[in-house]
């Protein structure tokens, strides 16, 4: 069969665009963790502060702040975030709870790569052992760490729940930045916080920041519907963006008001 010059041409250019489409997709396959995580040395190194968490896999750490009692609290960073950088305002600001900030695989020292898989299994390790020694222990997740303590929380006996800049899922951000690919197949990890909103019980608080670009408010408010009628509430940061938020003074009394209260029985 014979085509016209035209006709060639055409076919040329289709061939050529599906081409480049289906090295996209493979492009996103293989490198789309190297798009989620960006591990962050620590910048906080004293072994005083430190613990070490063995796993089944790897040795993964803990930047923390000792202290006996019941109450403590858990936090799971950003996907670019050095979590010990908030052991010092976390520390003065909540001074009655032991501290415990997680160094995703691969971030801080901890071994191995981040996968959904390995932190959430990891977190599920952390909580066991803060757990047994503090029996109020709430969990606070900011950005990408939402969706580690959100499914966390659903599985765990936490006495609370703050998320920071929360989103619905990372399958439904990656639709909106890819959206003629068909991330739902490809994606691995999909952080799917709104499958596990439904099942959280415990007082949660989501904090928002009016000027976030990085996470829609459209994606924060799904989230929130999520939940349970009277389980969640919403506070919005005014004038703040997405990584300047715990500059405000607004934002370490809104992550006190979710944490244990003082007349713990």
């Amino acid at each position: 069969m014979q085509f016209s010059r035209p006709t060639r041409r055409l076919l040329v250019f289709l061939a050529w665009a599906a081409a480049l489409y289906l090295l996209l997709c493979l492009a996103l396959l293989l490198f789309q963790r190297s798009l989620i995580y960006f591990p962050q040395p620590r910048a906080v190194d004293d072994p005083a502060l430190l613990l070490r968490l063995p796993t089944a896999e790897a040795e993964v750490l803990v930047s923390t702040r000792p202290l006996p009692g019941r109450k403590a609290l858990i936090y799971f960073g950003g996907n670019a975030e050095d979590v010990s950088l908030n052991l010092a305002q976390f520390a003065q600001a909540f001074a009655d709870h032991a501290l415990y900030l997680l160094h995703y695989r691969g971030y801080g020292g901890s071994a191995g790569s981040p996968s959904e898989a390995a932190i959430q299994a990891d977190a599920q390790a952390l909580f066991d052992r803060v757990h047994a020694e503090h029996p109020c222990t709430v969990l606070v997740g900011r950005s990408l760490g939402s969706g580690v303590a959100v499914r966390l929380a659903s599985q765990r006996p936490a006495a609370g729940l703050v998320l920071i800049t929360p989103y619905e899922s990372i399958e439904a951000l990656a639709r909106q930045q890819f959206p003629y690919v068909p991330v739902q197949w490809l994606l691995r990890d999909k952080f799917e916080s709104w499958k596990y909103a439904r099942q959280i019980e415990v007082p949660t608080l989501l904090i928002l920041a009016a000027e976030d670009k990085v996470i829609p408010r459209a994606s924060s408010d799904a989230l929130y519907g999520h939940f349970q009628p009277g389980v969640a509430r919403l506070a919005v940061i005014p004038a703040a963006g997405h990584n300047d938020l715990s500059q405000r003074p607004e934002y370490l009394r809104l992550i006190e008001s979710g944490l244990c209260p003082g007349s713990v029985p």
